[in-house]
This record gives structure tokens, sequence and C-alpha cells, in this order.
């Protein structure tokens, strides 16, 4: 072979050689990345070529995949009571994409998870036709409707969690929507997807994990632990030492009670709370001092995100605020803000004496026979002590049978509550935030909390708002968890 033919034969040899291994790391390295690459249709469309596993709640699906036979979408999602069950499964569309379980299991119920790859194979071999494995949820289908239709037409959320091991047995956002609407690619879905988003309402924000609100009173349940647990109190029947009227450090503001008559001077820590005086916990939260109340109120949860898997907004308690400011944080007003999802934590943490379990919302992943994941529960912190959360759990009981949440009451069973009007707006001009936030016991040794928030509440004296709007509904999804 003369030197030129040799050298162009080399020249070749080196080419092919490039080439195969470019469509190698093509294929292989970086397989991943072409896959999942926002502008790759193909896996949009083999999302629906077959299908998708579903989400179940209670033993049945609440989603189901319809034969289209599209030009590109063989089948497309719907849903059973879809505005019920949009908090907990979100929306699976052609061209808008996923949101909350059907983005963040899609590799489960799209069949594409690693996991499934023996399942995939089996079927594969065995000519069965492909589809995905299926999410098995924590939700009570009997709690999740207690608390839709307690809402109703209200603006508000709802949380229900087992507080001896953290699954979550009710997620309730209103107003809420249909993700059958728009999960197609029509000029209809674009229309339904468009009002949605421009609906002042907000039906697709996620209130019970991504609004946070004021609590309200509904966090003096934090600052009596701070007290319990410092030790600035032992007992609930210990008297507060309060003037009748209580000046902001500092500044010349009196603090105000719900209620002129209420007799909140010098008022044991159980008295104030049944009545829910504002200068009793205003008082002790600025005696407690900042540090104290957020090293407690962190030790709950707050100032941390929390992953059910589904992303729930950090509750916030200050670090800068004046001594005037921690008064009022103290009551859950000033820079106090909190998720339903957290209030319930709170409750649950108590009810459980001190331990707070992490909260989750999927118990299983993979179809039947074919189980590829199992939750584990996990303690998220110790809350208090033991003590501490049985002196929580007496004032809480006391709240519901002598103070402002007897509307919660379930005879034949415990049931602790703390009610909450919370004020917001410029100059608090803004209708109250309404509030409640609960246990329920049963003999049989069941047991839930429950956080309820009502928006734009009717704001009266002695929390009634909260007591009259958010407790009613708290008290029925309490009962519907405890067969009640």
């Amino acid at each position: 072979m003369n030197k030129p033919i040799r050298r162009v034969s080399i020249f070749c040899l080196v080419l092919i050689l490039a080439l195969m291994l470019r469509v190698n790391w093509v294929q292989g390295v970086q397989a991943s990345d072409w896959a999942n690459n926002p502008h790759n249709d193909r896996a949009k469309y083999d999302r629906y070529a077959y299908p998708r596993g579903n989400i179940i709640v209670g033993g049945q699906a609440v989603t189901k995949s319809d034969f289209v036979n599209g030009l590109r979408y063989k089948y497309k999602r719907s849903w059973v009571d879809g505005p019920m069950y949009a908090p907990v499964t979100g929306y699976s569309s052609q061209t808008y994409d996923a949101s909350q379980l059907e983005k963040l299991e899609d590799g489960i119920l799209s069949g594409t998870d690693s996991r499934l790859f023996f399942r995939n194979t089996l079927d594969m071999l065995t000519g069965k036709p492909k589809q995905g494995g299926d999410v098995v949820t924590t939700i009570d289908p009997k709690v999740q409707k207690a608390g839709f239709e307690g809402l109703g037409d209200k603006k508000g959320a709802a949380v229900a969690i087992d507080p001896r091991t953290g699954a979550i047995l009710g997620l309730v956002s209103t107003p809420s929507y249909d993700p059958s609407t728009f999960a197609g690619g029509t000029d209809e879905d674009g229309k339904a997807w468009t009002a949605l988003n421009n609906d002042p309402n907000k039906p697709m924000l996620n209130r019970a994990l991504r609004e946070t609100y004021p609590p309200g009173s509904t966090f003096k349940l934090v600052t009596a632990a701070t007290a319990f647990e410092t030790g600035k109190y032992q007992k609930p029947t210990d008297a507060t030492d309060t003037p009748d009227q209580y000046i902001l450090p500092g500044t010349s503001t009196p603090l105000i009670n719900a209620s002129p008559t209420e007799d909140c001077g010098d008022a044991t820590v159980q008295h104030a709370m049944d009545l829910s005086c504002n200068t009793v916990f205003g008082k002790m939260g600025a005696e407690l001092g900042g540090d104290a109340l957020r090293a407690q109120a962190e030790k709950f949860g707050f100032n941390k995100e929390v992953n059910i898997p589904v992303r729930a907004d950090a509750s916030h308690f200050p670090s800068n605020s004046k001594p005037d400011g921690t008064a009022m944080d103290a009551i859950g007003q000033h820079d106090t803000r909190a998720t339903p999802l957290q209030m319930a934590m709170v409750a649950a943490a108590i009810a459980n004496n001190g331990s707070l379990m992490e909260p989750y919302l999927v118990a299983q992943e993979g179809s039947a026979g074919n189980v590829i994941s199992t939750h584990t529960e996990r303690q998220l912190s110790q809350a208090v002590t033991p003590a501490t959360a049985q002196k929580l759990q007496q004032l809480m009981e006391s709240v519901v049978q002598n103070g402002t949440g007897k509307n919660a009451r379930i005879p034949g069973v415990t049931v602790g509550g703390k009610t909450g009007t919370a004020q917001h707006g410029q100059d608090n001009s803004g209708l109250p935030f309404a509030w409640f936030v609960s246990y329920a016991k049963g003999q049989d040794g069941k047991q839930v909390a429950v956080a309820v928030v009502v928006e734009d509440g009717a704001g009266e004296s002695r929390e009634i708002s909260g007591g009259s709007l958010a407790a009613p509904i708290a008290k029925a999804m309490m009962q519907a968890a405890l067969g009640k």
C-alpha cells in the first residue's frame, strides 16, 4: 500500500473511532441528560404512550388513564373527585407538565423508574402491555371529604395527621380546581389553564403547604411550651403575675385582649389559655425572650422546609424582633407565620407526648405484588419533654371543656384544642383568619391531630371566629378519623 492511501486509511479509521466514541458517549453517559432535556418532546409523548400508574387513596384509585388514541398522545390523565384530591395529587398535563405527586412520583407512575426494571423486563418477555406503577398515599378518604365539605366555599385549608406515625390523613385546600380540565392539549384546555392562573382566589395555590399565615392565638401553645421547658412556670395552675393592663415593652401601647371584660389579671396559665388572654402570653413571651421562643418553635419545625415528599414552605419565627415585637410574636402576630401543616405538627407533637414524627404522604410505591418501597416512620424531633407535653394536653383539653373551643367536643372522645383569630393586612384592616388546632384520642387508641384555617373569618370577641368557623371543621375531620 502506497503512502497516500495508507494515510487516508488511517484518517478514515480515526474518524470511525471518533464516531463510535461519540455515539457511545451520547447513548451511554449523556443518555439521561438528553432524555430529561425539557426540549425533548419524545419523553413527553412516551409519558402518555401507555397507561400511567394510579395514585391510591383508601385502597381506591383516584386517578385514571383515558385512551384517546391521538396522533402523539395515546392516553390522557383524569381524576376522580379532582377538586377534592388536587392538593394531594397535583396535576399531570400533556401541555403544562405536572405538579406535586404527579411530578415527584413520575418515575413510578410512568414506569421509567430503574427499580421497576425487573417488572418491565418480565412484562416485555411475556407480552404484557407496559404500564406505570402505583403510588399509595396515607390519605383517609373520610377525613379528606370531611375537611373538603366542611370548608365548602370558604377560602382556607385543613391538615390532619396521625400523631403516632406522622401519616397525613387529610390535606385540603379551598378553593380548589379540577386537574382534568387542562390535562390535554386542546384550546379548551388552554382556556381552562389561563382562567385558573388568572383567578384572584388562586385555586391552584396549595394553601395547606404553600401559604403561611399569622397563626394568632394558636401560637400561644408554643409560648406556653417555652415557659414550661425553661422552668418559668411549673404547672398549668401557676399564677402569671399579669397586670389588668399590660403595656408593650419600650412603648406606651397597651396590649388589648379580645374582650375588655375578660378576667386576665394575674390569671393562671390554664385560665389564660381558656380565655386566650393576649396580655398574659404577650408578657410571658417578652419575659422569655425571642431567642428562647425561637429555639422552641424550631423544635416544632419552624424555620425549615418540610418535604412530605411535596415541599411545604418553611414557617417563620423571627430572629431580630425588639421586645415589643417579641411580645406580639408570642401571640402569633407581628412577624410570626405558619402553614396549616406546621400547626398540625405542633398539635401532633403535643398529643404524642412531645415526640414530633416526620409527616409523610406516600406510604408505598409500586404495583400490587411488586412493592418497591415502603415508608419507614421517623422521629423529626423531641419537641418537648413528655412532662411538658402532658401539661400542654391539660391546657388544650381545658380549652375544649371550659374555654373557647367548646364547639370541638366529641362525646366519649378526649379532645384538646386551641382557637385563634389572627389579624392581618395594613393596620390589621383585613378580616381576621380563623384558626383551630386540635387533637382527639379515642378509647380504642386511635389518634388524630388537625389544624384548620379559614381566611377572612368574622372577627368577634373571645376567639369566637376560630371557635365558630374553624372548630366545627376540625371536629368533623376528627370524627371521621376516629370513626365517630
